[in-house]
């Protein structure tokens, strides 16, 4: 059986009639807005956020009409993000797509985005869960929190492997650990419950974004070119490792530009890729990994039901093995 369909086996009926009940958040009555949405809505992606929140909600006892408001509220606000950092970063290309605001505009895509986040917060009103209201509204917070200290990083060159942590914490695992609390919350679980969903929500998501920043030291077609991050100005792991650890002379002169915020060159771009390969820093970013998928494991109890269990433990295999 593939992996995908093991993680949706347990929720396979309650996925079909989430994904309708997501897809009707997706129109409108101004035809360049409905316009706008429905290309949104075509370049989606494999919706991984929701299924975790449905299994959290699953193995917690049910899934209700809360959890599907909470599911879509947390997409919509994933994806007005998305249309924003788009915008941001001036990227041309989403999931192999162009983007919304290449095909229409900056201030189309902005403006969608912010239609998006206000149906995320009629979504998550829906839910009449005060607690997954108050989440929903720090994860906005969070989100932003962590773009902003990643951009201050950038500015300043304070990088270092602690405020390497405290970014991805905020910009990706956050949004997971929401996942695991709210499917929770909306199956009515103990607040125990909730916050071991809430943390395996969280380790995931940490092994998600080391993975997912593993990926820029080679050759891949997700989507962007080999050290586009250090190119952006962003250390992760692996490079973080080779500037602390490397013996090269070259490698002290890249961590002395990189702490004044001095952009680096092409050559000195692919030095450091070479470095954080040669030296470890490779191992050693999977290496944390295997710690947080330990961590994430351990929480998987047999008072889970088993069937989502091995789904959740399916879930966490995904994200570590996957190859973009």
């Amino acid at each position: 059986m593939d992996i995908r369909e093991k993680i949706k086996q347990p929720i396979e009926q309650e996925f079909q009639l989430f994904k309708q009940f997501y897809l009707q958040q997706f129109s409108s009555s101004v035809e360049l807005l409905d316009s706008a949405l429905k290309h949104v809505a075509q370049t989606s992606g494999k919706m991984m956020r929701p299924m975790l929140l449905l299994l959290a909600a699953k193995s917690c006892g049910r899934v209700a009409d809360a959890t599907y408001a909470a599911a879509s509220a947390l997409e919509l606000l994933h994806t007005a993000s998305l249309l924003h950092d788009d915008v941001v970063d001036e990227s041309n290309m989403r999931r192999g797509e162009k983007s919304l605001n290449a095909v229409y505009s900056n201030r189309i895509a902005i403006l969608t985005g912010d239609y998006l986040l206000s149906t995320s917060l009629y979504n998550v009103a829906q839910t009449k869960n005060n607690e997954i209201i108050e989440g929903l509204s720090q994860l906005g917070r969070t989100l932003s929190a962590g773009e902003m200290l990643q951009l201050e990083l950038q500015r300043t060159g304070g990088f270092c492997e602690q405020k390497y942590i405290d970014v991805i914490r905020n910009k990706t695992a956050s949004l997971f650990a929401c996942c695991g609390r709210f499917g929770a919350l909306s199956a009515g679980a103990e607040a125990a419950e909730v916050e071991r969903f809430g943390r395996f929500g969280e380790l995931l998501g940490m092994c998600f974004q080391i993975k997912d920043d593993i990926f820029d030291y080679f050759n891949s077609d997700i989507g962007k070119p080999t050290g586009s991050d250090i190119r952006e100005g962003k250390v992760t792991l692996p490079a973080l490792y080779a500037l602390k650890n490397s013996t090269d002379e070259k490698v002290h002169i890249i961590a002395d530009k990189i702490g004044r915020a001095l952009p680096l060159d092409d050559d000195e771009i692919q030095t450091l890729i070479e470095a954080a390969k040669s030296c470890g820093g490779i191992e050693y970013a999977l290496a944390r990994i295997e710690e947080y998928k330990v961590e994430a494991l351990a929480l998987l109890g047999d008072d889970i039901p088993e069937e989502c269990r091995e789904a959740l433990t399916a879930y966490l295999e995904y994200v570590i093995s996957r190859e973009k």
